[in-house]
């Protein structure tokens, strides 16, 4: 178990870690979620021994190990900017921590085989570095990570350089190895939709804080607060400062929706809604849905999908529609927001939650 207690981090007049408290537990899969900058890199580096915390401790398996050296931890790291020894093969590379470590020839063969078959690196194994495309040396330094069998394995958004198809395979197969080997699995990613393919736990990071940590679908569905909702929302969350009253949310005094079951009891007085972008639609049909007036701003055909950017009642969303929709700057349309899915925050940020849960 990895546990942080009342760590911070301060370089010159600058904090990069705000007192932070954590706990992870072996075999668990944790996510490091924010955009960059917000700390998810320096927490890590405090994690693993490469910095040492301006104040507080960590302790492993209940040892103290705050001011330990990275080289006197059972750790691995993996940057986005991949690291490997130029000078060494594929295979040594990869061999490198288990050779250090004394594992006898057969072991360090039949290991580097079987990282290289994950990491479809087997036909390059006698090659160089240097002789790699930038995906597949990032491939090497994930391979390196996997057979050093650490106690603790550290992702600096590892996959960001990969193919599409090669990371949709490896954010599958990660958590299995390393929670079958029992290692602490930390990740980092700016990416919401990666931490809910990843699963496991996940930690909002903003601002070197924590704002909310727990189940990753938890997070996402039950926001402690809006800067959590906003850090777990791509496209970005959808916001309006709204008064409610009674069963209405009004807007300068006339009414605009209606409150919806799950949120019928929290008191009168102003809040922020916040709703994300597939919960507005042009076509909606379902009782729930509440209809407003918008201006199309611009369409943004994204394959698949369209991210279409409207302004209505005095702000400006996303609406993230299915297929194409090619519609003209200007154009008047009516908007479906189903108002199950909507989220309340009080006035300084902080979730307000009525007697029902919601569905995300």
């Amino acid at each position: 178990m990895l546990e942080l207690t009342n760590i911070t981090k301060v370089v010159g007049a600058d904090t990069h870690i705000h007192p932070t408290n954590l706990v992870l537990q072996r075999g668990s899969l944790n996510v490091l979620l924010g955009p960059t900058l917000s700390g998810k890199t320096s927490l890590m580096r405090l994690m693993a021994g490469l910095d040492k915390p301006t104040s507080g401790t960590i302790r492993f398996d209940g040892k103290d190990v705050t001011g330990v050296r990275v080289q006197d931890r059972s750790v691995a790291m993996v940057y986005q900017q991949f690291i490997n020894y130029p000078a060494m093969t594929v295979y040594e590379n990869i061999a490198s921590p288990m050779r250090i470590a004394g594992k006898d020839a057969a072991t360090i063969d039949r290991e580097v085989k079987q990282a290289a078959e994950l990491m479809k690196l087997t036909p390059y194994l006698a090659r160089t570095p240097l002789n790699l495309s930038g995906g597949q040396q990032q491939r090497t330094a994930l391979a390196r990570a996997i057979v050093k069998n650490a106690s603790l394995v550290l992702l600096d958004e590892p996959l960001a350089n990969l193919d599409y198809k090669l990371r949709e395979e490896l954010r599958e197969e990660l958590p299995k190895i390393f929670a079958a080997s029992g290692a602490i699995f930390v990740y980092a990613t700016t990416e919401p939709g990666e931490a809910l393919l990843l699963g496991g736990h996940t930690a909002t990071m903003h601002h070197g804080s924590i704002s909310q940590f727990g189940p990753t679908i938890d997070v996402y569905r039950r926001p402690v607060d809006l800067v959590t909702a906003k850090t777990f929302a791509d496209p970005p969350l959808n916001t309006l400062a709204v008064v409610k009253s009674g069963g209405s949310f009004l807007q300068d005094g006339a009414p605009l929706l209606p409150v919806p079951a799950h949120l019928a009891d929290i008191a009168d007085g102003p809040c922020t809604i916040g709703f994300h972008p597939y919960h507005l639609s042009l076509d909606g049909t379902s009782d729930a849905a509440a209809v407003l007036p918008a201006r199309i701003i611009i369409s943004e055909i994204a394959g698949s999908e369209s991210f279409v950017h409207v302004e209505s009642a005095g702000a400006r969303w996303v609406m993230l529609e299915p297929g194409i929709r090619n519609i003209e700057p200007d154009t008047r349309v009516n908007l479906a927001l189903d108002t199950r899915h909507l989220m309340a925050f009080s006035t300084d940020g902080r979730a307000i939650t009525g007697r029902l849960d919601r569905a995300a």
